[in-house]
């Protein structure tokens, strides 16, 4: 799966107004729906919020990766969004998430969004890749530091 059909300028948010986890999730997801990569907003929004009660995935060192599976979803999407300030998002190493990526895919799509998740959190291990997520002041920044990673 190329990245590019994941992700596009339009699913990038450099400044999210989320103070809290439940907001930071339905942001995410407006991305979504505002981008028509959704048939239905709340079986989405419900699918990541169950999927959160399992165990956050605030996965640490600044980062969190929610994400669902659900009837609701149109094309598997990735959403990057970032809050410099940081939230709370129950995180492994206890501290404020400030990088999120929402993986959304339909409800049939086990494999691919297994590859995905575990794709992302290896890139995510590094710290220069966390940096430049960080400090890319352009959306295009974005898809450029991610598309450094190839095929998902």
């Amino acid at each position: 799966m190329q990245l590019t059909q994941l992700i596009n300028e339009n699913l990038v948010n450099l400044n999210l107004k989320s103070s809290t986890k439940e907001e930071v999730i339905k942001e995410l997801v407006s991305v979504l729906d505002e981008n028509d990569r959704l048939l239905d907003r709340d079986a989405l929004e419900k699918a990541v919020f169950e999927r959160e009660k399992t165990f956050s995935t605030g996965i640490g060192m600044g980062v969190a990766i929610p994400h669902g599976k659900s009837s609701g979803v149109k094309q598997p999407s990735l959403v990057f969004g970032r809050k410099l300030e940081g939230i709370d998002f129950e995180s492994t190493d206890g501290k404020p998430a400030k990088i999120f990526f929402l993986i959304a895919v339909p409800e049939n799509s086990d494999a691919a969004h297994l590859k995905l998740l575990s794709k992302l959190s290896r890139s995510l291990m590094h710290e220069e890749i966390r940096n430049k997520l960080l400090e890319a002041k352009e959306k295009h920044e974005i898809i450029d530091i991610l598309n450094q990673g190839g095929e998902l």
